[in-house]
């Protein structure tokens, strides 16, 4: 069957096509093409973007990438991506699957002599099947992990159970401050203003670095009401907003986006009462299949995820190119200095 690659630079037509209409609701977020556009438009406008897909009538694959640092291809993906991979629509094999990436992956070596594609999982071997069609397609690749990605796997449990095998410290705290009542909780699951404007405040007034683009999360949360996948929790005290988070929940993955609490609230544990309501909203309300927390080692996040994998960053040279020899030589430099480091 007849193989073609295609490249666009339009993300938004892209992403507004009847394919991408048709499976949204149906996919995880981070492998929706909305997702891409939203991104795009708030994040990574005015770098060109480059949508590399192959495939025929029965499978396609993509690469939503965009160009930067000198003409090199890099994943199209900000800080608040949890993971870029390759995008698959349609039904194969995982070896016609194989094939089709490495074909395109062939074929890009047209457009750019270097490309970086940050936050590839480790799981289920993500990173190690893009390095291998990375190599069969002719590029000189570097992979290292650069951060983790932490997540629970709910496998049919309720909350009361998965809660019973939680730390005792973490389920001692919660069963004392929540007899205090000090702390109300309202979880919205429609976007409203009034709670936004709340989570905009929290957030501000936290210990959290100032947020970059506050106009891509609103807009991501505005489509998840929309889609019915907001999940907004906000914690008062005497009537206070004083801690916040803000979830979605889609294609039966609820994923933590960002989490809030003023200064000199610690004392009340608000945001471990949210945590608490938020989780036993996805477990026995949404019966979701995982909960991920996205990327980041934080330590208090092992009391609540169960698993964790790295997040891969890989760089590709095509050392066919002269243009890229420095770019090749100075990676490799940076990698021996590395394991030198490491003995």
């Amino acid at each position: 069957m007849a193989v073609n690659c295609e490249y666009h630079s339009n993300v938004a037509a892209w992403a507004d096509d009847a394919v991408a209409r048709d499976t949204r609701t149906n996919l995880p977020l981070f492998a929706r093409r909305d997702w891409f556009a939203r991104l795009y438009d708030h994040c990574l406008s005015p770098l060109p973007a480059l949508i590399a897909s192959a495939g025929n009538d029965a499978l396609r694959v993509t690469l939503p990438l965009i160009r930067h640092d000198g003409g090199a291809l890099h994943a199209m993906r900000f800080w608040y991506s949890f993971n870029w991979q390759p995008l698959v629509e349609g039904t194969g094999d995982p070896h016609a699957l194989a094939a089709l990436t490495t074909q395109l992956l062939c074929d890009l070596r047209k457009q750019a002599g270097r490309m970086i594609l940050a936050s590839v999982p480790a799981e289920h071997g993500v990173a190690d099947r893009l390095i291998v069609a990375l190599r069969r397609a002719g590029w000189s690749v570097m992979a290292s992990p650069t951060s983790t990605n932490h997540w629970l796997d709910v496998n049919g449990r309720s909350f009361a159970d998965w809660w019973a095998e939680r730390p005792g410290a973490l389920r001692s705290t919660v069963k004392r401050k929540g007899k205090k009542g000090n702390v109300a909780i309202t979880l919205h699951r429609d976007f409203d203003a009034d709670a936004w404007a709340a989570f905009d405040t929290i957030y501000a007034a936290s210990w959290k670095p100032t947020e970059s683009h506050p106009a891509f999360l609103r807009a991501l949360a505005q489509q998840s009401g929309a889609d019915g996948a907001l999940r907004l929790g906000i914690a008062h005290i005497d009537g206070t907003p004083v801690a916040a988070q803000f979830w979605t929940h889609d294609a039966g993955v609820s994923s933590i986006h960002k989490l809030a609490h003023i200064d000199g609230v610690e004392a009340h544990s608000p945001g471990t009462l949210l945590s608490h309501a938020l989780f036993e909203q996805a477990f026995d309300r949404d019966h979701a299949t995982r909960i991920d927390f996205g990327t980041g080692d934080d330590g208090y996040k092992r009391d609540w995820m169960e698993h964790s994998a790295p997040l891969v960053t890989i760089e590709a040279f095509d050392a066919r190119q002269p243009a890229v020899w420095p770019f090749l030589a100075r990676a490799g430099a940076s990698r021996l200095a590395a394991r030198l480091r490491g003995r």
